[in-house]
């Protein structure tokens, strides 16, 4: 075990959506807390909702860790077999209810967010007004802090929409999957946990695998895109990115728990080598890491689209071949998105 971490400072911690790819997010907070790291400020979507949720409420990773192991599909997942015979394309959702209440229910505390000693923020969309909330921001703390995480966790098309004080809200990666911006108020240095939009890689065969991967797929890519803007103009306060390596594991797998709680700590133990540079830097994105980007000339066909991503890092010669502007830089794990978007890979990193 590692010696803690002391820090005068402020700490917010931030859990991305990912769906069941957010049981990484129970082996981070481990790492944090053996770290003796203590959040000032909880920041979660989705099931980084719940999970924030929980950790507010006084669950431990330990504790958290142990309904992980027992998490069946039948736990969430229950088919809405009368809505959609009867109602058909006016049922609400392809699953019931009842099962993600239930689970919400059993982690997440009584009583609204004037109740956590620990700040909270919960975020979901209102369905009607077509709007981001955040729940446990002023205005938005006298409310039932499970009706609010099962709202956050209502992914369209999945669940029905929860209801909060009269309103109807889904899920709230819908707009905004790792709220850092929002969690920034008021904190010296934030530690984000990233699940579900480092990458959306290379898959076949998705638009034979029906409706919900297809949908998951084309939503991925929408929330990669508004999440990768946000850390594209970051600036302050500092802000520890952690990616755990949860890309080749289904959004809804069952059966890689354990490694999913593993590849969370591992990750975040890495990336608090990093800490203290970070929470003493004015601002931007850690860890930083000195590398070059490397052009195959022969591979690149001068489409520009990592100069329509990236002007300030790329253009294309009097050949029409892409080359850097700069030939050496520092990098954050957010710096480098253009280079997935090369149709034909002649771009990558070498440090």
């Amino acid at each position: 075990m590692t010696a803690p971490i002391k820090t005068a400072a402020r700490v917010g911690v931030v859990l991305g959506g990912g769906a069941l790819k957010g049981l990484a997010h129970i082996g981070a907070l481990r790492a944090l807390d053996e770290a003796g790291i203590r959040p000032d400020v909880y920041a979660g979507t989705s099931i980084g909702a719940m999970i924030c949720a929980a950790a507010a409420g006084g669950r431990t990773p330990a504790q958290m860790a142990e309904r992980a192991s027992r998490l069946r599909r039948r736990d969430l997942f229950r088919i809405n077999h009368l809505g959609m015979l009867i109602e058909r394309m006016a049922s609400r959702s392809i699953y019931l209810e009842a099962p993600l209440r239930a689970l919400c229910d059993e982690l997440v505390p009584e009583g609204t967010f004037e109740d956590v000693d620990t700040k909270l923020l919960v975020t979901a969309v209102d369905l009607e007004r077509a709007m981001p909330v955040v729940f446990g921001r002023p205005g938005m703390r006298d409310v039932s802090m499970r009706d609010a995480v099962y709202a956050s966790c209502a992914l369209p098309g999945f669940f029905p929409p929860g209801e909060v004080n009269g309103h109807s809200f889904i899920d709230g990666g819908t707009t905004d999957n790792l709220p850092v911006a929002i969690a920034a108020l008021g904190v010296d240095a934030l530690i984000a946990v990233d699940v579900g939009m480092a990458d959306v890689p290379v898959e076949a065969h998705v638009s034979s695998q029906g409706f919900a991967s297809i949908f998951m797929r084309a939503a991925s890519m929408m929330m990669h895109e508004q999440q990768q803007q946000v850390l594209e103009r970051w600036v302050k306060p500092p802000l520890l990115l952690v990616r755990p390596a949860v890309s080749h594991i289904g959004w809804f797998s069952f059966s890689h728990v354990d490694e999913l709680l593993q590849v969370g700590y591992d990750a975040m133990k890495t990336a608090l080598v990093d800490f203290p540079v970070m929470v003493s830097a004015e601002g931007g994105i850690f860890p930083r890491r000195q590398a070059s980007i490397v052009v195959d000339r022969a591979a690149c066909t001068g489409c520009g689209m990592c100069v329509a991503r990236a002007p300030q890092i790329m253009a294309l010669d009097r050949s029409q071949k892409a080359y850097p502007i700069v030939e050496g830089n520092v990098w954050s794990p957010a710096d480098a998105d253009f280079i997935r978007c090369c149709p034909e890979n002649a771009i990558s990193l070498s440090e």
